[in-house]
Order: C-alpha cells, then sequence, then structure tokens
C-alpha cells in the first residue's frame, strides 16, 4: 500500500484548480458598470462568490454541479448589486403592474435596454477571449476583487468613484446648528442638526430623530370661526406625475401658468414617489411628515387636513379625472386620507386619453367645469381633485404608443391657466392650491431608467406647488412670491390656517408677508416601502431595505 505524502496530496489537490473561466467576464462587467457608477457593488459578497468558484474541485461531476448551482447565484447577485427593485418591491407592486396593458409593460421593458452599453460589452467581451489566450486574466480579477474588498473594508459598499451629489434642481438646505453632547443630533428650529460625519450609523440616528420631531408636530386649527370671517372655497389640485426635472426636460419652465400663481413653492418635497402615499401625505399635512409605514395606520384626528376644515365648515368634495380604481387610489383617499364622501359624478363626461391599463382618463377642462357648476361658489367648502394626464403609458384613443408627455404637459397647463383665467372672472372667493404628487422621472438616472420611480430620487420629489388667491379685492401683483426653503405637506396646512377667516379676501391692503413668512420648514426625506432618500450635509444618501446607506449615485 503506497502512503501520499501531504505534499503530493497538496499537489493534486492544486491541480483540480480550473479557474472561473467564463465567469471571469462577469466579473469585468461588473468592474465596469461599478467604475461608472451604475452598482451598489457589495464587496465582500462578490468576494464570497468568486471563492466560491475558485475553489478546487477533483471530480468533474462535482465541478459542473458547481457551474450550474453558481448561475442563479450569479444572476441574484448581479440582481442585488443593481439599483433594480428587490423581490419586496416586485411583490409589494406585482398586483398593479399585472394591471398595465401589455403595450405599456414592452414598452417599460425596452426602457431597460441601453444600446450603447450593449456596445460597450461586446467589445469587452471580445476583448476578454482576445487576452485569455495570453494572459491569465483570473490573476487581474482576484487582485481588483481583494483591492475593492480592502478599499472599504471600514464603510458601507459603495461605488467605485462615488458621486458626491445627485444631479437635482432643489436648493441645499442649510441647516446650522450645534451637536449635543451626547453626539445625538439636536433640533434648532424645524429641521434637526446634520453635523454629525456622514456615515450610515450616523445618518439613521438622524432619521429616527427626524421621525420623533415630525411626530410633534402639528398646525393648530382654531375651534371655530370669527364671526366676522369670510366664506371661500378651497381647491387643491392634486397632479400625478410633474416635477421640475420634467417641466426643465420639457422646456415649459416658461409656461404662463407659473407666473400666474400667487405663491409658488421652489424647494418642495413630496416625500414619496407613489401616487397612494402621496395622496394620504398630502390629505394628513396638518401632521409632521410620519414613515411610510405609519400611513396606512390611522392618524391623530388633527392630522387630516379636509377633516379640519369639515369642523370649521367647509363641507369635503372628492373629484378625479379617472375611475381611481387601479392600486385601490380612491379607497386609500377616503380612508386613510380622510375624504370620507362619495365622487362627484363622472357621468357623460368626454374622454381625453387611456391610462396605462386602459381606464379612461377625462378632459380636466370638463371636470372642472362640472366643478363650477356642482359645488356652490357662494359657500364655504373644500375640494380634492387628483388629475392623471401626465402618468406614464397614457396613450390617447386607437393608439397603443404612450403620448408624448410634452404635448400632454402644454394642454395640461393650458388647461389649469384658462381655468385659473374663467375663476378670475367669476365672481367667486377659491383658494387654489397645485400640489403634485410626484414627478415622472423622464429624465432617469443611474439608479432608475426613465418612468421607473421605486426610490424617491431628488428629481422626482422635487415638485412645483403653487398658490392663487382668486376674488381677492387687493390681488397680488407682479411675479409669484417664491418660498426657496425646504418645505413640505405641513407649510401648506399652515398656508391653509393662516387663510381660514377669509378676511384677506376683502381687505383694502394684504399683508403678503405676514402670509407667507415663517411657514414650516421640512427636511428632504423621502420614502417607499422599500427605499429611503435624505438629504444629509447637502448631499442625497438612499437606502434600500434597511441596508446601509450610500451616496445617491450621479
Amino acid at each position: 500500500m503506497t502512503n501520499k505524502t501531504p505534499s503530493s496530496s497538496f499537489s493534486s489537490y492544486w491541480q483540480a484548480w480550473r479557474g472561473p473561466g467564463a465567469w471571469n467576464f462577469y466579473f469585468l462587467v461588473k468592474f465596469g458598470l461599478l467604475w461608472a457608477g451604475y452598482l451598489n457593488f457589495h464587496e465582500l459578497k462578490n468576494l464570497a462568490f468568486l471563492v466560491f468558484l475558485l475553489l478546487p474541485i477533483k471530480s468533474d461531476r462535482l465541478h459542473r454541479i458547481r457551474q450550474w448551482v453558481a448561475i442563479p447565484i450569479g444572476f441574484g447577485l448581479f440582481w442585488h448589486d443593481t439599483w433594480l427593485p428587490g423581490p419586496e418591491s416586485i411583490l409589494s407592486q406585482g398586483s398593479q403592474v399585472a394591471g398595465f396593458s401589455t403595450d405599456y409593460i414592452l414598452d417599460l421593458v425596452t426602457r431597460f435596454i441601453n444600446w450603447d452599453m450593449v456596445g460597450a460589452f461586446f467589445v469587452l467581451f471580445v476583448g476578454w477571449l482576445f487576452l485569455s489566450q495570453w494572459i491569465r486574466v483570473t490573476v487581474f480579477v482576484v487582485l481588483a476583487m481583494v483591492w475593492l474588498n480592502v478599499l472599504n473594508i471600514a464603510g458601507p459598499a459603495i461605488s467605485l468613484f462615488p458621486a458626491t451629489a445627485a444631479g437635482t434642481t432643489a436648493p441645499a438646505a442649510a441647516v446650522r446648528a450645534s451637536a449635543s453632547a451626547s453626539g445625538s443630533p439636536v433640533i434648532i428650529g424645524d429641521i434637526p442638526a446634520q453635523t454629525a460625519p456622514a456615515n450610515s450609523a450616523n445618518i439613521s440616528d438622524w432619521l429616527n430623530t427626524f421621525y420623533s420631531s415630525e411626530a410633534k408636530r402639528k398646525t393648530p386649527f382654531p375651534a371655530s370661526l370669527p364671526e366676522d370671517s369670510q366664506p371661500f372655497q378651497v381647491l387643491i389640485i392634486n397632479i400625478c406625475s410633474l416635477a421640475w426635472s420634467d417641466i426643465e426636460e420639457t422646456g415649459l419652465t416658461a409656461h404662463p401658468l407659473w407666473s400666474h400663481f400667487d405663491i409658488l413653492f421652489k424647494n418642495f418635497n413630496s416625500a414619496t414617489s407613489y401616487s397612494g402615499p402621496a395622496a394620504i401625505r398630502l390629505l394628513r399635512a396638518s401632521c409632521g411628515q410620519s414613515a411610510h409605514k405609519n400611513l396606512y395606520q390611522p392618524a391623530g384626528e388633527q392630522c387630516y387636513l379636509f377633516d379640519n376644515l369639515a369642523k370649521l365648515g367647509f363641507p369635503m368634495h372628492l373629484m378625479l379625472d379617472h375611475n381611481g380604481q387601479f392600486g385601490g387610489f380612491l379607497k386609500e383617499v377616503q380612508e386613510n386620507g380622510g375624504v370620507s364622501v362619495p365622487l362627484m359624478d363622472q357621468s357623460k363626461l368626454p374622454v381625453n386619453l387611456l391610462s396605462f391599463d386602459n381606464s379612461p382618463i377625462y378632459d380636466d377642462t370638463a371636470v372642472l367645469e362640472r366643478w363650477m357648476n356642482t359645488v356652490p361658489g357662494n359657500e364655504r367648502n373644500a375640494t380634492f381633485f387628483n388629475l392623471l394626464p401626465l402618468h406614464d403609458g397614457n396613450h390617447f384613443q386607437g393608439n397603443s404608443k404612450t403620448a408624448d408627455y410634452k404635448l400632454r404637459a402644454q394642454k395640461l397647463f393650458d388647461e389649469l391657466d384658462a381655468f385659473l383665467t374663467q375663476l378670475e372672472k367669476s365672481n367667486r372667493r377659491v383658494m387654489v392650491i397645485v400640489v403634485p404628487e410626484h414627478g415622472a422621472a423622464l429624465r432617469g438616472d443611474k439608479m432608475q431608467v426613465s418612468g421607473l420611480r421605486d426610490i424617491p430620487s431628488p428629481s422626482i420629489t422635487h415638485v412645483p406647488v403653487g398658490v392663487k388667491f382668486i376674488g381677492m379685492k387687493d390681488p397680488h401683483q407682479g411675479a409669484p412670491i417664491e418660498i426657496n426653503s425646504p418645505s413640505s405637506y405641513l407649510a401648506i396646512s399652515e398656508l391653509v390656517v393662516r387663510s381660514l377667516d377669509g378676511k384677506n379676501f376683502v381687505a383694502d391692503h394684504v399683508d403678503w408677508n405676514a402670509l407667507t413668512s415663517g411657514l414650516p420648514q421640512t427636511a428632504p426625506v423621502s420614502e417607499n416601502a422599500n427605499a429611503v432618500v435624505v438629504e444629509y450635509q447637502n448631499k442625497p444618501w438612499v437606502r434600500l431595505n434597511g441596508g446601509d446607506w450610500v451616496p445617491y449615485p450621479q
């Protein structure tokens, strides 16, 4: 019997080393995407996968089994390294995606194909085939992987050259304060201080402080109106898929609509990138911003804007230019938003567009005319009107292709501008508030393709908010008053409270400075079910599925 020495056993074992083979190309592609900033690369997990592929196995059968096992692991790890929606998000949105039309689904799929990137991958593939004849590519792959792990050993997974800021037009929120002795964030004014170094633990601590602070904030409504108060109407127009970035992308920043307002919020954060949560947040504007998970739990009675108005003699009205069935939007507005009244009659309204699920979207001019003919103009009342013509995937009747966004936006802006002019010619006193839900993500970025809104990026949640007072004795003159401080829904509620007595409508002189100064400020924090984006020390950070915070890639 021949006894093998340890050295011979080791030599035999080493001879079974085959290298990762074609998996080298897999890692080269990842390195290229990481260098370009398209990956949220997880170094240790990728190193473990590489070691799994490199581990010598003598048995050919076991080696083949490993190759087959590696395919789903490699695919899952690649998906995990991208910014694409995770399984939780896909499952949560699955029922809604099932409602999309086939043409719209195909349109979404084609947006994920970047032909420039496909060409670059082809060149890389040919280069790898050519060089691997003379060079051990595995050596470079292993060295690069080890270097990446050493480079980021003390921090969370980030891109190779992380961006310092995201492409957003929102002005930076300058918050100057000092930290407490314990190092935890302190609150001076409306926004918690951000003095601790920007790392995952500190940003999480700051976010917890933010939500604790917001839970204590509310707009105090009076128990009753003064006897000399003047009746007027509140009309809130909630537009789906409109952000400053979309307006800039379509070249409509100079549209007359924006100069028609008395007050224009230039740094307003919608706090989410989905319709249902956005509507709930707006309708609960009288309390500070809550975490996403709390939106579908009952809030305090003082939080519901329309309920607060109803208690003061402003009956509720609910109006949509769509049926509100997709995603249970109408139900969410009524049950979670506190607008517990029936939907205004939509019979015989002309159809303007078909939605992404082929349901009708009614002509907004016709809907607004019905509002004027149905809701009394000489009484107090409050109306919530949600508009859908700008949503991705909407198309004209007889044409399944998504209608041009600029064409739809131009039409909507013209209609709203004409409506304001029509109101001015009427005898109504109306406080009109235009608040978009979120943007359309026309541009897209390195995290999400155009139209994808799973992550509430700054360019999606930075929306234009305009306020117009119709029927004033002393109307505002000149350009709109711009509110440039970081704002969100609490500022809208406060503006409504300051106008509740209606005296500004009959005043010989309106103190616009008193009306608009010192409105509540809110830090830019945006959240969906599986993603949170915050602005920390004037830079955007993102956290996916409860993981580490990473800089939002530019």
